[in-house]
């Protein structure tokens, strides 16, 4: 007995573990042709949230519709262990333990690392699996495996020996939380109310003095010189001579540099240039000094004088309230600027010369510039996107690849000898110490006498090897899985990573394989609340995606999000739409259960409507599943999606269900049955790469199926040729239905009634549906008649003009009152809207629409008119 109501609890688990234990995602390189995804990332100590849930629905959407046309489909998942994110996580949990990260050796805090990620890692994927998605988790991955570890060293030693990676003393961008440096895309800039500080600093051996601006005067105890423009007049005795720093009475040069901007701020510019890169450029050019005022987490160091050990941000409040005190404080003003922070940590960027390592990146970017931009052999749906990556491409800077945390990828390099300075680049310790000992021919060195660099590679180091890494492709290029499954097809991601992530690891493809890494690039938009705000925790904006899909189904909070996904566009997401994805499994399941009530019998004929409307359903089918098709080679998601629904919840539950439905109580032919069932077959295997659980569900209770007739595995659809004419032709049908039902509804005519139904057939009307609008409207087979029905009502489809007999079936006198009462008031409307029209000054002066939309108010009135009259004639 097939339960009334449809319930995803009962279902879901159970599907899941049927398709696990069956093997079903899992993948290995046989005779077919592959098709490969790999998951983005997440944070190894990351909870599912709705962007997660908007990304992998539409990658299990792509890998079940793979697997349906019958390639072999391989979705690798994995986790990235997010340094930064990581250790702040760690660090946090140790503070609170009473334990300080400084007080432990590295050794001792990488236990407590993996600790952490044994404990609180994969939490992501479990919770994917409760969406669907179809990974082929035997190939789980986590960017600190022995595998892809060692691919990441091998990728620097290769890097760094044909000379594109070095270490520089460069001014970098420091977050002070994480204690690290960071890579330009791994800063964000935000508007801020700050204040712009005018502060005098006197001329030394005179009573003058000069007035510069600043935002951040805590800086002023850093400061190497004043820097004028030499064209400016207005300073041009100053040249030469040289000023005294307030509070540090440091002397320092006025320096005369074209850099400066005349007409901006006060046109003299104090510069610090260790904490300012432009700053550093100017100190470079005129050899001025370096003076570093800040430690690594932004406090003041001993160069600050007597606010050694205090928060930047606590200086600048102080060390304002002391210049007023000195007199030098000219004004404050307030100023809204750009500020950069930390994509990861939010705190607020310091510029800081520090030694570090790079990658060179004018040369690496060319390949990946052409594949895109040039040759298309990578496309990045949706287009506009090109813009963005040339954009970012043509202005790139040198990649900061070092990090200082414990928790990632160690540099390899070994230091030897006295100092920082003399190093070797290696795989292995044991290989740096030959090295080593081949460069000093110091046959003494031992391993003990080699140093490891303490700092670990950015995060994206290893994550830009992830689509070759996954298959062994950097330390073992000729294996069998690489050569099958890699370039890999498809990428879904978000656009805020296109330059962390997309970008580099085409760089990495075309560098260390000679090849594209994928061939398409799929770009979703952000998930939106309804104020258009960005859905976070902080903001409390954010659903819980487990609660979501406990509520309303797993299948219902999928079509609920990609209903609104349009490509490319952000989601404005509105729990409503997971309401309707679960209306939508409703309807899908009473249709369902409608047709495993009925009884079918093997003598009775197949009516002649059931044989159109098969035949009709068939060919709509068809052509929705053209433009099916075309959606998804547009990676237009969403459209495809709500043609499917369209068909299934408009043509096939709202029509063609109506139309072989057999009468009460009565039995259905054989024929139609199976053809019915054959319809039904049809739909779910276009739906389930969007709502997986119940298709297999209905699939499974159809018929007993054998594990190699699982939905999961079955047969896509083919396109075939369709007639177009015949679908065109029930649109005119299902009119004239309306057209009926109309009538009965407004005269309360019981569908019980047959109704005398004829036509004066101006359209040549095909004949073909005749049968469904006399099952559908309850009439006689249509009469053609070649004038007027006296004692008739009418209705009117094109020219056609059709007529139901009333005689006995309703009260005539009401009737003509009714009418007569609808004209009047018709032509009334009638009149004012001609009135609107003829008025010259509204027809020159209105919008363009607006003359439309009443032109055609103007129309529909006098065909409305035509109509009446024509009933109250035929009473």
């Amino acid at each position: 007995m097939i339960p009334n109501k449809y319930n995803p609890e009962n279902v879901e688990d159970k599907w899941y573990s049927y398709w696990m234990e069956n093997g079903y995602f899992h993948s290995t390189p046989n005779e077919k042709e592959a098709y490969t995804i790999v998951i983005p990332p997440p944070n190894v100590t990351g909870v599912l949230h709705m962007g997660h849930m908007l990304n992998n629905t539409i990658q299990d959407v792509l890998i079940r519709r793979a697997r349906l046309k019958g390639y072999n489909a391989c979705w690798v998942p994995g986790t990235d262990h997010a340094s930064i994110a990581t250790e702040a996580k760690v660090v946090a949990k140790l503070k609170s333990e009473g334990i300080n990260k400084e007080d432990l050796t590295r050794e001792e805090f990488l236990k407590h690392a993996w600790d952490w990620t044994d404990k609180h890692g994969g939490i992501i994927l479990e919770q994917l699996k409760k969406l669907g998605a179809s990974c082929d988790w035997e190939r789980t991955a986590f960017t600190m495996d022995d595998n892809l570890s060692g691919a990441v060293t091998k990728v620097f030693v290769d890097l760094y020996g044909k000379g594109l990676i070095y270490r520089g003393y460069r001014m970098v961008n420091w977050d002070p939380e994480a204690k690290t440096t960071l890579s330009d895309e791994e800063v964000e800039f935000v508007e801020k109310q700050g204040n712009l500080y005018y502060i005098n600093y006197q001329i030394e051996g005179s009573d003058e003095k000069v007035m510069i601006a600043t935002t951040r005067p805590e800086t002023l105890l850093g400061d190497s010189a004043i820097c004028i423009n030499p064209t400016d007049e207005r300073f041009a005795h100053l040249k030469g001579k040289k000023v005294i720093v307030p509070i540090a009475n440091r002397v320092i040069p006025i320096i005369e540099d074209e850099y400066v901007d005349i007409e901006f701020g006060t046109g003299c510019l104090k510069i610090t240039p260790a904490h300012d890169q432009n700053d550093k450029l100017i100190g470079e050019k005129h050899n001025l000094e370096v003076i570093d005022i800040l430690n690594d987490d932004a406090s003041l160091n001993s160069l600050g004088m007597h606010y050694e050990g205090k928060d930047r941000f606590v200086v600048r409040k102080e060390i304002t309230k002391e210049l007023e005190e000195l007199g030098a404080l000219v004004k404050v003003e307030q100023h809204l600027h750009k500020v950069g922070v930390s994509e990861r940590t939010k705190a607020v960027i310091e510029p800081k010369i520090s030694v570090q390592w790079f990658l060179k990146m004018e040369d690496i970017v060319k390949p990946a510039l052409d594949a895109v931009l040039k040759d298309e052999e990578i496309k990045l749906y949706p287009k506009h996107y090109n813009n963005t990556y040339r954009h970012w491409l043509e202005n790139i800077r040198d990649w900061n690849i070092s990090r200082q945390l414990w928790w990632g990828h160690q540099i390899p390099a070994y230091f030897y000898g006295e100092g920082l300075e003399e190093y070797v680049i290696a795989e292995t310790k044991e290989e740096a110490l030959v090295k080593a000992i081949e460069i000093t021919k110091n046959t003494k060195l031992t391993i003990e006498d080699l140093t490891q660099d303490p700092d670990a590679l950015d995060t994206w180091f290893s994550s830009w090897l992830w689509p070759i890494s996954l298959f062994d492709g950097i330390k073992n290029p000729d294996n069998e899985e690489f050569n099958y499954y890699y370039p890999t097809n498809d990428l879904v991601t978000g656009p805020d990573i296109i330059f962390f992530w997309v970008a580099r690891m085409i760089f990495a493809g075309y560098e260390f394989t000679d090849k594209k890494p994928f061939s398409n690039v799929y770009f979703t938009g952000l998930v939106r609340d309804k104020q258009r705000r960005k859905m976070s925790k902080s903001l409390g904006n954010s659903p819980d995606p487990i609660e979501l899909m406990q509520k309303y189904g797993a299948d219902g909070v999928r079509t609920g999000l990609l209903l609104s996904a349009a490509a490319g566009n952000d989601l404005m997401f509105d729990e409503d739409l997971c309401a309707q994805g679960r209306n939508f499994s409703s309807k899908i399941w009473s249709g369902f259960s409608l047709t495993q009530g009925w009884e079918v019998s093997e003598t009775i004929e197949q009516p002649e409507s059931s044989k159109i409307a098969i035949k009709w359903y068939n060919a709509k089918f068809q052509k929705a599943l053209v433009e099916i098709e075309a959606s998804f080679e547009q990676y237009r998601i969403s459209e495809a999606l709500m043609t499917i629904y369209k068909l299934i919840y408009d043509d096939y539950s709202g029509w063609f269900l109506e139309m072989i439905k057999p009468a009460y109580q009565q039995p259905i032919d054989a024929v139609t049955y199976k053809e019915t069932i054959a319809c039904l077959e049809a739909n779910l295997k276009l739906l389930h790469p969007f709502m997986p659980f119940l298709t297999e569900e209905i699939w499974q209770t159809i018929s007993e199926r054998t594990p190699e007739q699982a939905l999961i595995i079955a047969e896509y659809p083919e396109l075939v040729s369709f007639d177009e004419k015949l679908i065109a032709d029930f649109e005119f049908a299902a009119e004239v239905i309306s057209g009926i039902r109309k009538i009965r509804k407004d005269k309360k005519i019981a569908f019980k009634d047959i109704l005398e139904l004829s036509v004066l057939d101006n359209e040549k009307a095909n004949p073909i549906f005749n049968a469904i609008v006399q099952k559908l409207g309850n009439t006689s087979d249509i009469a053609t008649v070649s004038d007027a029905v006296e004692g008739a009502l009418s209705f009117r489809i094109k020219s056609n003009e059709y007529f139901i007999p009333i005689a006995g079936a309703i009260d005539v006198e009401a009737e003509k009152a009714t009418l007569e009462e609808e004209l009047k008031y018709t032509e009334g409307f009638l009149k004012s809207v001609q009135k609107k029209l003829s008025n010259e000054r509204f027809v020159n002066n209105a919008p363009e629409q607006v003359i439309t939309n009443e032109r055609k108010k103007e129309a529909d009135a006098l065909a409305k008119i035509e109509t009446l009259k024509a009933s109250l004639k035929a009473l």
